[in-house]
């Protein structure tokens, strides 16, 4: 079981923690209630050292991430960075990552803590024949996130660089208090923050410097239970749920990623073309009537019938909207928003409508 540097800082305030993708990691400290509505109020401060980090970089950096994942890297300015996913031959999805491009032959991709090691021999195997190399610098980097509306005023005074010049999905190199890091404006929860990367031993201090600014300002420790109920709120897929070996990206409502038209062969573009035009199912948004809360596996069902149709993948009574808010997969021709279903809790069934996502947009 792998520990972050921050373990003993989760202890000591009272996290409880849980075995998490081979990390022992906080799954809330206070309660995940007041965790989520302190993300949505203030700010909270997440411990995600558990990610991966991996550099790809030389002349032929750009045409091997472009081969190898769905996006076009390539066209990424530097300092920019994309949402993407690396695909297999069939077109399943072997996880979602973001790519940051940090000059013209150096790139980051992060990808899930529990997808690291497959996601990197991957991308080993389709790097081979570019002029290209990997780094998977993922057990000396730690990544501190501050997610909230108060999250630019809290951390400014810490960092080296005007907040209000970093876009959304942009990074820098700058320092936060004193320490080397690579900022970026990204993040999992649905509101505006900043994920913070940095040396492995560097997180202590900078985790400690953040408590300590927003302390007055409503900011508190924040665990997976509270990320995980914020990013379905904002209507974030979750590998391992919605996204898989046996899903592609437009079954999962995201075929907008593919890019058909870069330059040059990728990996499972054959399977996903297929895909494109006849998906097997669809992801969808469900808002549940009465006081059932939809889980992970819960069979889902067309009114009056006997057989289900589709299969829930997250599941939660929002804390933000006061009502059960639920993802699923259905048949494709069932995916139309206003759509009645039912979805099997326990020896009942309760009313669903199928809704748009995200089930919350913060307000800019």
């Amino acid at each position: 079981m792998h520990r972050t540097a921050l373990n003993d800082r989760h202890r000591a305030l009272g996290a409880r923690m849980i075995p998490f993708a081979g990390w022992d990691m906080p799954v809330q400290y206070q309660g995940l209630v007041e965790e989520h509505r302190a993300v949505r109020s203030a700010a909270g401060l997440f411990d995600l050292s558990h990610m991966g980090e991996m550099y790809i970089t030389g002349p032929g950096a750009a045409e091997a991430l472009d081969y190898s994942l769905i996006t076009a890297p390539s066209k990424l300015a530097e300092g920019r960075a994309h949402y993407s996913m690396i695909c297999a031959d069939d077109g399943g999805v072997i996880d979602d990552l973001i790519v940051y491009r940090l000059g013209n032959e150096r790139f980051l991709a992060v990808p899930n803590a529990s997808n690291a090691e497959s996601v990197a021999t991957a991308l080993r195997e389709r790097l081979a024949g570019f002029d290209a190399k990997l780094d998977d610098a993922s057990m000396r980097t730690s990544l501190v996130a501050i997610q909230g509306p108060r999250a630019a005023e809290i951390l400014q005074p810490l960092v080296g660089v005007d907040l209000k010049t970093i876009k959304y999905y942009s990074g820098t190199p700058t320092l936060a208090c004193d320490m080397p890091v690579l900022l970026a404006r990204t993040g999992y929860t649905g509101e505006d923050g900043f994920e913070l990367f940095m040396a492995w031993d560097d997180s202590v201090s900078v985790w400690d410097a953040l408590i300590a600014a927003g302390a007055s300002r409503g900011l508190i420790p924040a665990g997976l239970g509270a990320r995980d109920t914020l990013r379905l709120e904002a209507g974030m897929p979750l590998y391992g749920q919605e996204l898989n070996r046996e899903t592609t990206p437009f079954e999962a409502g995201l075929g907008r990623l593919v890019n058909f038209a870069k330059p040059g062969d990728f990996v499972g573009r054959k399977a996903l073309e297929r895909s494109k035009g006849a998906p097997r199912k669809a992801l969808v948004g469900l808002r549940l009537s009465g006081r059932g809360i939809a889980r992970i596996g819960y069979p889902v069902y067309l009114p009056a019938a006997t057989d289900s149709c589709g299969t829930v993948t997250s599941g939660t009574s929002s804390p933000t909207l006061g009502f059960a808010i639920a993802m699923a997969y259905v048949p494709a021709q069932h995916a139309a928003a206003g759509g009645a279903v039912e979805v099997g809790i326990r020896d009942q069934r309760a009313v669903a409508e199928v809704v748009p996502m995200p089930f919350y947009r913060r307000s800019t």
